[in-house]
């Protein structure tokens, strides 16, 4: 006989395995966490192994786990996708988007393909902007939706996560700098959210600084940074692999504030389009930056 394996089930295996949490996994998914245990029960039961297996004080996959993730996820994506498609055939319009450069090569590039797959008569635009840029054409309405950093500003702003500010440095080798010296910082032109809390938490702890190295994008920071220019600031989300956080006793620099990521809006009742555009958005950086809203 086929099996017909609980979509239910998966979807609460898989949120469980990447938040490394089967209580979180319940809270997303709206149950129990004893309805969560049954699913993973009656899943293991369908699919005649051992699913789950004790670290810790946790559960990670087996083996066998892992195989049925990777096929979980497959399954989830064309099951939201085909719901999708056939809720949204009729969906026709604009939906303009701004959003950080950190988000403009990972994360959410494939999902607003995606978005655009599924809604063929929908026509996206996406501008990867400094925060100002997207501000300004939220409020003169060249925008739809923007996502920025720092704190929700306007009366169509939420904040969708809180994120800790990490030292960033030159990936496969340890930070060059001397104690005395001046910490060479690879940085925007302000105004900036990032090198502000890199400066202000500097001059607090009277560490000496000097401008190294500037940018207009995000990628040329990073081609400073892991040419061994200095250090920058950020978040973890979107690091290429060239970079990477520096621990707080490698870098003996300052420990910095966290930084919020919010949504704006142009309008409080956007068209279908836009409002659909912001629930998906809302939904996959909930699910993405879960790992990154916890500091070390």
């Amino acid at each position: 006989m086929r099996v017909n394996l609980d979509l239910d089930a998966l979807r609460s295996f898989v949120f469980g395995v990447e938040l490394g949490s089967f209580s979180k996994a319940a809270d997303r998914v709206g149950r129990s966490a004893s309805a969560v245990s049954e699913q993973m029960a009656r899943l293991e039961a369908q699919a005649g192994r051992k699913l789950l297996r004790k670290l810790g004080r946790g559960l990670a996959p087996t083996h066998a786990g892992e195989t049925l993730l990777a096929y979980a996820r497959r399954l989830l994506e064309l099951n939201d996708e085909a719901v999708s498609t056939i809720r949204g055939a009729d969906l026709e319009g604009w939906a303009r988007l701004g959003m950080p450069q950190d988000f403009s090569e990972h994360c959410l590039p494939d999902v607003l393909g995606r978005f655009a797959r599924e809604h063929p008569r929908v026509r996206v635009e996406v501008r990867a902007e400094r925060n100002n840029e997207l501000l300004e054409r939220v409020a003169t309405g060249k925008l739809d939706l923007a996502l920025t950093w720092g704190e929700p500003a306007g009366p169509h702003a939420e904040r969708l996560a809180e994120l800790p500010i990490h030292w960033i440095g030159p990936a496969g080798r340890p930070l060059d700098w001397r104690d005395g010296e001046p910490l060479p910082l690879v940085a925007f032109e302000p105004p900036c959210w990032f090198r502000t809390a890199g400066v202000t938490a500097l001059d607090a702890a009277g560490i000496p600084w000097r401008l190294a190295f500037t940018s207009p994008s995000l990628a040329g920071l990073w081609a400073g940074v892991a040419a061994g220019l200095g250090v920058s600031l950020r978040t973890e989300a979107g690091l290429p692999p060239s970079v990477r956080t520096l621990s707080p006793g490698e870098s003996r620099l300052p420990p910095l504030p966290r930084i919020s990521l919010s949504l704006h809006a142009a309008d409080a009742d956007p068209p279908p389009a836009v409002a659909l555009l912001a629930s998906l958005l809302r939904q996959t950086l909930a699910e993405t930056l879960e790992t990154f809203q916890v500091t070390d």
